[in-house]
């Protein structure tokens, strides 16, 4: 099953604190199996599960969990004693506040908050616009972590209904509602999410032992996959998945074909990933896009027989596809892999 793949920016922006502390990123990389010369290409991605050995390699090397990327580090095993703080607590909103309590006795830690009105309950990330880019990506990593292990403290993918974030509009600002399942705004104040504050008083359903295996992976597996696939746009990208996995050729159901699985019009289902802020055709070609990485990153089938595999009826299809994806040919791609 395909993992989705990361873009470009966010492996910089993470690599940003090894720069600023004069950690040669080159081995890094390399141990994560991704080729640096894709940082020049601002279309390229990568498969999740790299980026995730990447952000183990860079807290090994800063001996810091956020990277080097804040004003002051946090020590490894900060977040797993933060996890364990919040295992004991009666409700969700009560384990956010204590998070937030927990994160605020550490000088130069996170500066969080879990405010309530009209019925919504938003959690900020409290960075400075003017902020270096370095800080503002520990923040929207910050969010991206929390929203996560919120929705595994209570078992049920929590739906955001709108996320903001203090820096500019980035040329990839379609990577945000991907990762979030929400609107998104951009030159807000300060970084965060809005939610339904009814989810405060959801239960917490884990123990140590199920928080022990999370911790195995986190912080991050947590950024770099997603969980409890209950919105609209990943139960689509999970049909998407499975129909590549089980079909050779791979024949992607079509519009009305998705909308009678889940019950529902296909003006509804257009109009929910709208919503959203996706479409079917876009979410068509990023199952697609990232399927075709990952099988150019295991390197052992043949182009060929990827495109076939992919449902492309011929080579020249795929090429074009593929170049449109990331500005480079399937060949191009694979060559940069074996030279890392």
């Amino acid at each position: 099953m395909s993992m989705p793949t990361i873009s470009v920016h966010h492996l910089r922006a993470a690599l940003g604190g090894a720069r600023r502390l004069g950690i040669d990123a080159v081995p890094l990389l390399q141990r994560a199996g991704i080729p640096p010369l894709l940082l020049g290409d601002d279309r390229a991605r990568v498969p999740a599960e790299r980026f995730a050995d990447l952000i183990r390699a860079l807290q090994r090397a800063t001996g810091d969990e956020f990277l080097g990327l804040g004003p002051a580090p946090s020590r490894p095993g900060s977040f797993a004693m933060m996890c364990y703080a919040c295992l004991g607590c009666r409700d969700l909103g009560s384990a956010v506040e204590r998070a937030a309590r927990f994160y605020g006795l550490f000088p130069g830690g996170p500066d969080l908050c879990l405010e309530r009105h009209d019925g919504q309950a938003v959690f900020t990330v409290r960075d400075d616009p003017r902020d270096h880019p370095e800080g503002r990506f520990l923040a929207e990593c910050v969010l991206v972590v929390w929203h996560r292990l919120a929705s595994w403290l209570t078992g049920r993918r929590i739906p955001l209904l709108r996320a903001c974030f203090s820096c500019p509009e980035p040329p990839h600002a379609g990577e945000y509602s991907l990762m979030l399942g929400c609107p998104v705004r951009f030159g807000a104040a300060s970084t965060g999410a809005a939610f339904d504050a009814r989810w405060l008083a959801a239960p917490l359903v884990r123990d140590e032992e199920s928080l022990r295996e999370l911790l195995r992976g986190a912080p991050a597996e947590l950024l770099s996959h997603r969980e409890y696939g209950t919105t609209v746009t990943e139960q689509v990208r999970r049909t998407f998945v499975r129909a590549l996995r089980e079909g050779r050729p791979a024949r992607l159901p079509e519009v009305a074909q998705l909308a009678a699985r889940l019950a529902v019009s296909p003006a509804t289902l257009r109009r929910r990933l709208q919503e959203e802020g996706t479409s079917y055709q876009r979410l068509k070609d990023q199952v697609r896009r990232d399927a075709a990485i990952a099988g150019l990153a295991e390197g052992r089938e043949p182009i060929a027989e990827l495109a076939a595999r992919l449902g492309f009826s011929e080579d020249t299809a795929f090429h074009r596809a593929f170049r449109r994806w990331t500005g480079v040919t399937p060949g191009v791609y694979r060559l940069r892999g074996q030279r890392s």
